[in-house]
C-alpha cells in the first residue's frame, strides 16, 4: 500500500454529525392543532340573558319596551332642546336649557348602569356542589337511599329574631340566600330581588335598584319639567298671537305635552311607591307578597329594617356597592386532567394500605433491610473475593451451580457437607417467617430480633439431598 494509494480513500469519507435534536418529537403529531381562543364565561351562560361588548353589557332578552324608553325619553327631550328652549332661554332665562341638559344626562345615565349591569345574579351550582347539597337534604330528609323527599326544600335562619325560611331553588341547585328571587323571565336568582323591569330590559336587584330608584326620580323631574315649560312656551306665544297660531307656530310642543301628561302619573307614582319601599327598607317582592309588618310589635315585623327612614334611606342609596358573583367576563378554566397511575408499580401515587401491604410482599418492592450471610468456603466452588451474597428474608435463593449428577466426585464432594450440617435443624415452608406485612392476625411467628436465616451452605445442602434423591430413582 502507497502511503499516497492509503490516504485518497480517507479523504473522501467524510464524517456527518449526528444531530439528537429532531425537529419534531415522537410525542407530537405532525399536524398540530391550533389553538383555539379561550371561551369567555358569559358565552356559556345559562341565564337567558344578552351580553354585548365582550360580555360587559348584560341585558334580558326582552329587550323591545327597553328600546321604546328610549325612543320615548329621547324624542320628546330632543323636542324640548330644538323647538321649546331656544325661545324660553330668550324670554325667560338661559338656565332652562342648561337645567334640561344635566337632568336629561342624568337620566340617560342612570337608565343605562340599570339596563346594563349585573343586577346580583347568583351563581348556579357546580355538578358536585349539587351532588353534595343533595346528600345534605337526604341525611336531613331521613332518606340516605334517595327515597321521598318532602316539598318544599327550605331551611331556616334567624335574622334579628324573626325566623326567615331559606328556599331552594331547583333550576339553580342552591339555596336563596334571605331576600332572593328566582326571575323566571331571565332564569336567574337575584340577590336581593326587587322586580323585573321590562321598562329598563333588566332585572332590578342589589347592585342596580339605588340606579333605578335614581332613573324614576329624575325622570320624574325632566318629565315634570318638560310638561311645566312647554305649558310656560304655549302660554306666552297665545298671548302674542292666540293660542291656535302659536300651536302652528310650535306643533312639537303639542306632541311634548301630550307624551309627558300621559307618562308623569305612572313615573310620578312609581317614584313615591319605591320611595317609601326604601324608607322601610322593603323589596316590591316582599311588599306585593305582604311579607313584612312595618310595625314592630307584630310578629310579622320586618327584620331588615333599621327602625329609621333616613337610616333605610342611606342603607339603600348609600351602602357599598357589592361586585358581581358570576364573573362573566372571567376565562373558562379546562378540566384538570386525571394523573395516570404508573404500569410498573414501583411509585404507587394514592395507593391504598392494601396495596401498599402487597407491595411490601413482593420481593422486588421490598424495602426491609436485608441481612448478609457469611461467606461459607464450598468444596469444589471458587472462592471469590467480593461482597456476600444477600438473602431477603423469607425469600431463600436456589445455588448458582448445578452439579454434575453423572460424576462421582461431585457426589463424594458433597457427602462431607451433609455430615458437617446434620446437626442443623431446617425449617419448613410452614415454619419460615412471612415477609413484613403478610403475616395473619393471628399468627404465632412475629418480628423479633433473632431471626432464622437460611445460610448458604444449607441451601446446597437442601439441594444435596434432593439430588441423591433423583439419583436414587434413576438407578432404580
Amino acid at each position: 500500500m502507497t502511503p499516497g494509494g492509503g490516504s485518497g480513500p480517507m479523504k473522501d469519507c467524510e464524517y456527518s454529525q449526528i444531530s439528537t435534536h429532531s425537529s419534531s418529537s415522537p410525542m407530537e403529531s405532525p399536524h398540530k392543532k391550533k389553538k383555539t381562543a379561550p371561551k369567555r364565561k358569559w358565552e356559556v351562560f345559562p341565564g337567558r340573558n344578552k351580553f354585548f361588548c365582550n360580555g360587559r353589557i348584560m341585558m334580558a332578552r326582552q329587550t323591545g319596551v327597553f328600546y321604546l324608553t328610549l325612543v320615548l325619553i329621547l324624542v320628546t327631550s330632543g323636542l324640548f332642546f330644538a323647538f321649546d328652549c331656544p325661545y324660553l332661554s330668550e324670554k325667560i332665562t338661559p338656565a332652562i336649557p342648561a337645567i334640561g341638559g344635566i337632568l336629561f344626562f342624568f337620566v340617560m345615565g342612570t337608565l343605562l348602569r340599570t339596563s346594563f349591569s349585573d343586577p346580583g345574579v347568583l351563581p348556579r351550582a357546580t355538578p358536585d356542589e349539587a351532588a353534595d347539597l343533595e346528600r345534605q337534604i337526604d341525611i336531613a330528609n331521613g332518606s340516605s337511599s334517595g327515597g321521598y323527599r318532602p316539598p318544599p326544600r327550605t331551611k331556616e335562619v334567624i335574622i334579628n329574631g324573626q325566623t326567615v325560611k331559606l328556599k331552594y331553588c331547583f333550576t339553580c341547585k342552591i339555596f336563596r340566600p334571605p331576600r332572593a328571587s328566582h326571575c323566571s323571565l331571565c332564569d336567574n336568582c337575584v340577590e336581593r330581588f326587587d322586580h323585573h323591569c321590562p321598562w329598563v330590559g333588566n332585572c332590578v336587584g342589589k347592585r342596580n335598584y339605588r340606579f333605578f330608584y335614581m332613573f324614576i326620580l329624575s325622570l320624574s323631574f325632566l318629565t315634570v319639567f318638560i310638561f311645566a315649560f312647554v305649558i310656560t312656551h304655549v302660554i306666552l306665544r297665545s298671548q302674542q298671537a292666540g293660542f291656535l297660531n302659536a300651536l302652528k307656530d310650535s306643533p312639537a310642543s303639542v306632541l311634548e305635552a301630550v307624551v309627558c301628561f300621559f307618562s308623569v302619573w305612572s313615573i310620578v307614582g312609581l317614584s313615591g311607591f319605591h320611595t317609601y319601599l326604601i324608607s322601610s327598607n322593603q323589596t316590591t317582592n316582599e311588599d306585593i307578597k305582604g311579607s313584612w309588618s312595618n310595625k314592630r310589635g307584630k310578629e310579622n315585623y320586618n327584620p331588615y329594617s333599621y327602625g329609621n327612614i333616613f337610616t333605610n334611606c342611606c342603607a339603600a342609596l348609600c351602602g357599598p356597592l357589592s361586585p358581581s358573583l358570576i364573573d362573566r367576563r372571567g376565562f373558562i378554566q379546562p378540566d384538570t386532567p386525571q394523573l395516570a397511575g404508573p404500569s410498573n408499580g414501583i411509585t404507587m401515587y394514592g395507593a391504598t394500605q392494601s396495596q401498599s401491604n402487597m407491595a411490601a410482599a413482593t420481593p422486588l418492592l421490598q424495602s426491609e433491610p436485608s441481612i448478609n450471610s457469611e461467606e461459607l468456603p464450598l468444596p469444589g466452588k471458587t472462592s471469590i473475593s467480593g461482597p456476600c451474597a444477600t438473602l431477603t428474608l423469607g425469600q431463600p435463593t436456589p445455588p448458582s451451580s448445578m452439579p454434575n449428577l453423572t460424576s462421582d466426585t461431585g457426589l463424594t464432594d458433597m457427602m462431607p457437607l451433609k455430615e458437617e450440617h446434620e446437626g442443623h435443624q431446617f425449617l419448613t415452608p410452614e415454619e419460615a417467617p412471612s415477609p413484613p406485612g403478610m403475616l395473619p392476625s393471628g399468627s404465632p411467628i412475629t418480628h423479633s430480633h433473632t431471626m432464622h436465616v437460611l445460610s448458604l451452605a444449607s441451601q446446597d445442602s437442601l439441594h444435596e439431598d434432593s439430588v441423591r434423591g433423583l439419583v436414587k430413582l434413576s438407578s432404580v
